[in-house]
């Protein structure tokens, strides 16, 4: 009996020490549960850190930037009309000449003989048109008198036929020698202007921006393979122009007028004021190395170009395609772009531009905009904020990861 009664104790004690063991091991498990569902929730409720700024209004202007050269309106290659050896040069090169100045000459011997040859050619044409004048004067007498005679029975019909034949012949030679001198005319006229030819005298104002020749030489005429000798270039400075190539997603914005701001690469301490006189209705299609890039020439027109602006010089022009005051606008930095899944009634995913906004308990929300131009920093918000928001800017990094009703802890408070 007192056995039983100490394995009934023994029994006892065992099943209360198993009884600790699990409530210990339980205690354990539940703490470490709670350690890690709080690490979640701090985790999941962790604040993002990211800039924000008030939207504001500003003045923004929106410009378009393209690089180019400096060229003048009026550029005149003067080109070989005729071939021939050149014999006087009249100008040098950085000489300012006016219209109708001499330039220089080419060897005129060969066409002035050519224009003497046909002169006498055309003088001996109209001698003989006045013999064949007075053949034909006659011939028509003894006609009309051999007419009158066959009329009065006088003269047989052989005899007139006869008269009528050689007045015929007489009027086709005449008429035949106004030809030979109209076609001689025409070939002196062909001469003479060869030998004009020889002499070169400026078409306008302008200054000899490239004298290529030296006296001596011979000036070819040019084929449709080969190009004919260029003499000399001369171009009127007074007007000068930027040409500048555009990217065509840009060229969109480009309007006639606009104004612009042009800085040369050799008058770095000058801001050249200019407008838009020009754009090109197609694209000049350029091959990089990796893709196809299609740019249009825009023409800017300086205003008032200093004296020592030179054709050729590297220019970079900032064309103003837009310009407000007042308007409400962000940071460029700002704008997102959330893609929304496809559904029923879209059959692909849309895009949506937007700006996250921030509440009053710092959690932020999509909130879609609708743009307007585009300044240097900057961009007009035509819908969906208004002013003295608080909006997310920054960093790209953070922009990139958040979603609505996401926790945010703002670095600093900037103006826009």
């Amino acid at each position: 009996m007192i056995i039983q009664l100490k394995g009934a104790e023994m029994d006892a004690k065992k099943n209360k020490s198993k009884k600790k063991k699990i409530i210990f091991f339980s205690l354990i498990g539940l703490i470490i549960i709670l350690i890690i569902f709080f690490n979640l929730r701090a985790q999941r409720e962790k604040a993002l850190k990211v800039s924000v700024a008030k939207v504001e209004r500003a003045d923004l202007v929106s410009i378009v930037s393209a690089s180019g050269e400096i060229k003048p309106r009026k550029n005149i290659n003067i080109s070989a009309h005729i071939p021939g050896r050149i014999v006087k040069i009249g100008v040098e090169e950085g000489q300012r000449v006016k219209a109708g100045d001499f330039l220089l000459m080419l060897d005129s011997t060969q066409y002035q003989a050519e224009v003497d040859r046909n002169k006498a050619l055309l003088q001996s044409y109209k001698a003989d048109l006045i013999r064949a004048e007075a053949v034909l004067k006659k011939d028509e007498k003894f006609y009309q008198r051999q007419k009158k005679l066959y009329e009065e029975q006088l003269i047989s019909q052989e005899q007139l036929e006869a008269a009528q034949a050689q007045y015929e012949v007489s009027k086709a030679q005449y008429e035949a020698l106004l030809f030979q001198i109209k076609q001689a005319e025409a070939a002196l006229r062909s001469a003479q202007d060869n030998l004009n030819k020889t002499v070169y005298n400026s078409p306008i104002d302008g200054i000899i921006t490239s004298l290529r020749v030296e006296e001596g030489e011979i000036a070819l005429v040019g084929t449709m393979n080969n190009p004919g000798t260029v003499l000399m270039t001369i171009a009127d400075l007074s007007v000068m122009e930027v040409e500048v190539l555009v990217d065509e997603t840009d060229v969109i914005g480009i309007k006639l007028g606009q104004p612009a701001e042009i800085k040369v690469d050799a008058l770095p301490e000058k801001t050249l004021k200019g407008h838009v006189t020009e754009i090109g209705s197609s694209a000049l299609q350029k091959l990089t190395s990796s893709e196809e890039s299609k740019d249009f020439k825009v023409v800017i027109t300086l205003d008032d170009p200093p004296p020592e602006l030179k054709p050729g010089l590297s220019a970079t022009a900032d064309i103003i395609t837009a310009e407000k005051k007042g308007v409400l606008a962000v940071p460029i930095s700002a704008i997102v772009i959330k893609e929304e899944p496809a559904t029923g009634e879209k059959s692909q995913p849309t895009k949506q531009e937007g700006v996250f906004l921030v509440g009053a308990d710092n959690r932020v929300k999509f909130t879609p905009v609708k743009k307007g131009i585009m300044g240097e920093m900057k961009i007009e918000i035509k819908e969906g904020l208004k002013e003295g928001d608080l909006i997310v800017v920054g960093p790209f990094s953070a922009l990139r990861q958040l979603n609505d009703g996401d926790l945010i802890k703002p670095e600093e408070k900037t103006s826009s």
